[in-house]
């Protein structure tokens, strides 16, 4: 899809950057701001996606097609992507800070090893908390914007369908980790291809899981 129109796709993956940076230094609130914006301008990836799968051209503008369609859901599902980031690290932090707390309780000594153990512990729950989030926001934007789905509806759905096809998950989960550090090497100038590739694999991702089907399906038959 990349390779159709580089040129497009480079500006667009810009344009993808820039904004989510610019949300970003709002003082105080920049970080919330930029992960409730980050599902309304994929939905815009994707439907830019969804043009070059079908042979159309490539719209920059197609970048904000989040905003023009559906936007309260889009709007919604980043806000439910914040509530689980927070709920991840709460979590995570409520289980090492107590760790820390009942060796400082007992002794210098223990308080050492449950020190460890609990950031060991908090890091293996956040890992797995976090990768249960990313399971229900892969195919959430696609099933609003392609299946017009409810945000909840949509994650769930989405969380589902990585459970059943739990090991190809992985496997692309673990690619794309490696190809996102080598994106940032030559002064991170790899977004700009990195940024489609990415929009392209849920695309094609959501079509082969949901795309031929014209109504989603029971949550457990996926």
């Amino acid at each position: 899809m990349f390779l159709r129109d580089p040129a497009r796709w480079a500006i667009i993956a810009l344009l993808f950057v820039l904004i989510l940076a610019a949300l970003g230094l709002v003082p105080l609130v920049g970080w919330a701001i930029s992960l409730v914006g980050l599902p309304v301008l994929s939905a815009g990836l994707l439907t830019v996606a969804d043009d070059t799968a079908a042979g159309r051209p490539v719209r920059i503008d197609g970048l904000f097609d989040g905003l023009r369609r559906n936007a309260g859901q889009h709007v919604m599902l980043g806000i439910c992507y914040l509530v689980g980031g927070l709920l991840t690290a709460f979590v995570a932090a409520a289980i090492g800070s107590s760790a820390a707390l009942t060796g400082a309780l007992i002794g210098p000594l223990a308080a050492a090893g449950l020190t460890v153990g609990g950031v060991m512990l908090a890091s293996i729950v956040f890992m797995a908390l976090w990768l249960g989030l990313m399971m229900a926001l892969w195919y959430a934007p696609a099933l609003i914007v392609f299946h017009q789905a409810e945000p909840l509806a949509a994650l769930r759905h989405s969380a589902m369908a990585c459970l059943r096809n739990l090991p190809a998950f992985f496997v692309l989960a673990l690619c794309l980790y490696v190809l996102a550090w080598l994106a940032l090497l030559p002064a991170g100038l790899g977004m700009l291809v990195l940024v489609p590739v990415v929009a392209g694999a849920q695309h094609a991702a959501w079509r082969d899981t949901f795309g031929e089907r014209p109504e989603l399906p029971p949550a457990g038959s996926l």
